[in-house]
């Protein structure tokens, strides 16, 4: 099938240079490239990563370990003041 498609500079110039390095029309070239862009992207296997206790002693909750990690660092900036005195 003939038709008439305007392709941008810079394309045109990656499709020549394609053809030169090949030793190939630029048309099979350019064939293969949007056969390329047309077929169906392969979905990329999950990414498992495996789990592992955390070994944490009981009576320690995780779901306030931002505000323990607060408490820390207020503790460690008082005692940084503490000691400029």
């Amino acid at each position: 099938m003939r038709t008439t498609v305007t392709l941008d500079p810079d394309v045109a110039a990656a499709l020549e240079q394609a053809a030169r390095e090949r030793r190939t029309s630029f048309k099979k070239v350019l064939n293969d490239a949007v056969r390329a862009g047309l077929r169906p992207a392969v979905a990329p296997r999950p990414y498992r990563l495996p789990t592992r206790p955390m070994g944490l002693r009981p009576g320690i909750d995780l779901d306030k370990a931002s505000a323990i990690a607060g408490d820390l660092d207020d503790r460690e900036v008082m005692r940084k003041l503490e000691l400029r005195k």
